[in-house]
């Protein structure tokens, strides 16, 4: 079997098992315990940011704190699609990546400079609305392939979250997924999933075929629909379990998970 075969392989395994029961588990005491703030769904999920140190970025989104302010503010998930869909409303592209990057970066020193190189660069605001067509016409994994590369500097980890906040279609169960956040925390969590169930399930060279598909970053648009079908399919799985919060939305796993909710290693 080639490698391509064996990742197949590897997805199909992951795809039939889903969530082990220790993983609903450890999702069911994440809930009574630190992901009790989000009982009402991942909309709270709020990141600092200290808004003078953006001063130079340009165009600014509404409802972002003023930029002479030198203290910690807070934009919470809601706040930030609230942002990005305002200023995509208006056709204010780049406004809409502004938004969706302050909140991944929160207070990471290194942040405005990249995002001022990022707005620099050709193409930005119609690449942007390029993939904000496909996200409304053919869904996340077209939008996803369509701003892949597109933007300099602007890597899946973040082109992602903008993804996630523009994408304005209702969650319908059994119906095509939304745009989700796929950054180097939750891909490792995957990739440590992934490596055990190929063990278990016999599947060769298991932890190199993981370490391949669930790598830190670049991930293909093929692996982002796989992504998609995971995340979508194991939240339904965790909310069957009666697990004590709206897992049927896959935003909420995803958060989950990047919060180290569960260690599949343990």
């Amino acid at each position: 079997m080639g490698r391509q075969d064996l990742a197949d392989a590897l997805d199909a395994e992951m795809m039939r098992l889903l969530l082990p029961e220790a993983a609903v588990r450890a999702l069911g005491a994440w809930s009574a315990g630190p992901g009790a703030r989000y009982a009402s769904g991942s909309g709270d999920h709020a990141v600092a940011y200290v808004p003078v140190h953006w001063s130079g970025v340009e165009p600014w989104p509404d409802g972002f704190a003023a930029r002479t302010d030198g203290r910690i503010a807070t934009v919470d998930r809601a706040q930030a699609r609230t942002a990005v869909q305002r200023a995509a409303a208006r056709g204010e592209w780049e406004k809409a990546l502004v938004a969706s990057y302050v909140w991944g970066q929160g207070r990471t020193g290194y942040g405005p400079h990249r995002l001022t190189e990022i707005l620099a660069g050709p193409g930005v605001a119609d690449a942007v609305a390029h993939a904000d067509r496909h996200l409304g016409e053919a869904g996340a994994v077209a939008a996803y392939q369509a701003l892949r590369g597109t933007v300099k500097g602007l890597g899946p980890a973040f082109f992602t979250k903008l993804l996630y906040f523009l994408d304005r279609r209702p969650h319908t169960p059994g119906g095509a997924p939304r745009a989700l956040i796929l950054d180097q925390r939750v891909a490792r969590v995957l990739r440590v999933h992934a490596a055990r169930v190929g063990r278990e399930s016999g599947v060769p060279d298991a932890a190199d075929v993981a370490a391949w598909i669930w790598s830190d970053t670049g991930w293909t648009s093929h692996r982002y629909a796989v992504y998609l079908r995971f995340m979508t399919a194991a939240a339904d799985r965790a909310a069957r379990a009666g697990t004590g919060r709206p897992w049927s939305r896959p935003d909420l796993l995803e958060l989950a998970l990047f919060e180290g909710a569960w260690d599949p290693a343990a």
